[in-house]
């Protein structure tokens, strides 16, 4: 799944084919994606014009304008999705699940191949959004705020840090690349850190994803490509390898069902470094 780095990096990319164009046409091949419904999605889009095109969390928004109100277009691409161009040269694209026409005759392709991904319209932007927590690189995410989160509540890192409620937009590779920048075991509860072990969080859940965006992300296979922060991936991945601050091999744990992967040594249980 996309997680902000590179929902960023798509922003950035289609920014400037999108931001002025005027949607003409909108068409769904699977209507479970629209919501609330793909006439709904259809009435509120067609004829009104992309302003900002930014992004929220995981969600690419775009500001719609020439309406009575304000609305926004939402798309979370979710497991598999990605956007691609039509072309007049006739390449195939698979897995097309919808696809808007625009004022300049492009069309752009909203590609899915497990369908997971979601279309939403809404005229009420704080209501669509209201399960999410604070943005990582907002101003808002101060340490103060952080550490109020964390110590509201007795979870473990890996699965509070991935709950959108809490922190918006970090995944399991972002997660993990965090916590052994942080040295800390990604099962420690939240209520037991230290202000400097949150503090230290903190700056690095901000430095990981500021780096993976000036690297365009993260790229596995072909649903993401592109991406250049693979190959600076600290635990991420590395099962069995060599750990880049220790030569400890990298182990991979399953916490709340989650793939997790960690240095033993640098990230101990009881918060004390090995020597």
């Amino acid at each position: 799944m996309p997680e902000l780095p590179e929902v960023e990096t798509i922003v950035r990319s289609y920014r400037p084919r999108l931001e002025g164009r005027r949607i003409t046409r909108f068409v769904s091949r699977w209507a479970k994606q629209a919501e609330p419904s793909v006439a709904a999605v259809r009435r509120g889009i067609v004829g009104k014009r992309i302003g900002r095109l930014w992004r929220r969390a995981k969600f690419i928004v775009a500001n719609l304008e020439g309406g009575r109100r304000p609305a926004h277009l939402l798309i979370h691409l979710r497991m598999s999705g990605r956007f691609e161009w039509a072309d007049d040269r006739g390449r195939e694209h698979r897995h097309i699940r919808a696809f808007f026409e625009l004022d300049d005759g492009n069309r752009l392709l909203l590609c899915d191949a497990r369908k997971f991904g979601k279309i939403i319209y809404t005229t009420d932007f704080e209501a669509a959004t209201r399960h999410l927590g604070v943005e990582p690189l907002g101003r808002s995410f101060t340490a103060a705020a952080f550490e109020k989160r964390l110590r509201g509540r007795a979870r473990q890192l890996k699965p509070l840090l991935l709950d959108q409620s809490i922190v918006a937009g970090l995944g399991n590779i972002y997660v993990d690349e965090a916590l052994f920048l942080a040295r800390l075991h990604p099962a420690t509860r939240s209520d037991q850190l230290t202000t400097e072990q949150i503090r230290a969080l903190r700056t690095a859940i901000r430095t990981i994803l500021r780096q993976a965006i000036r690297r365009r992300g993260t790229s596995f296979d072909a649903v993401y490509p592109g991406g250049g922060m693979k190959r600076y991936l600290k635990v991420y991945g590395r099962t069995g390898l060599p750990c880049k601050r220790c030569q400890t091999p990298i182990e991979a744990l399953r916490i709340a069902q989650r793939g997790t992967h960690i240095c033993p040594k640098c990230q101990p249980t009881n918060g004390k470094q090995r020597t």
